[in-house]
């Protein structure tokens, strides 16, 4: 069985302690998102400080946090397949590659908004 969720406010509350120990749980155990955190926290003021408008804030803010949700995701992917065991198998690998594509999509997604906005 899963976590019960509630109803109402309380669930409300039950998701986000759940999502801060999530996001705790990366900080503390995954190396590429602590990167990638460092990273955004670098970049993030200068996205405030370059964009011109509202919407070219909000776009390389945003290109920004697509990669700390992907690598989130990209994580919890990682971790459900090492869960199963040590054992080579083809789909974990699978699983695992498909991840780390979705994470430089996103990474690649960044260059291309920060370029398309600041320089064209």
């Amino acid at each position: 069985m899963g976590k019960k969720s509630g109803t109402g406010l309380t669930r409300l509350r039950n998701a986000f302690g759940w999502s801060m120990a999530g996001l705790a749980a990366a900080l503390k155990h995954e190396k590429a998102f602590q990167q990638e955190l460092g990273l955004c926290l670098i970049l993030a003021p200068l996205a405030l400080w370059l964009g011109e408008t509202g919407s070219e804030k909000a776009l390389l803010l945003g290109s920004l946090s697509l990669v700390l949700i992907v690598e989130l995701l990209n994580s919890a992917i990682e971790a459900v397949v090492d869960r199963f065991g040590d054992e080579i198998h083809p789909l974990s690998g699978r699983a695992k590659d498909i991840g780390s594509a979705a994470v430089f999509i996103a990474l690649a997604n960044v260059a291309l908004v920060w370029i398309l906005v600041l320089f064209c």
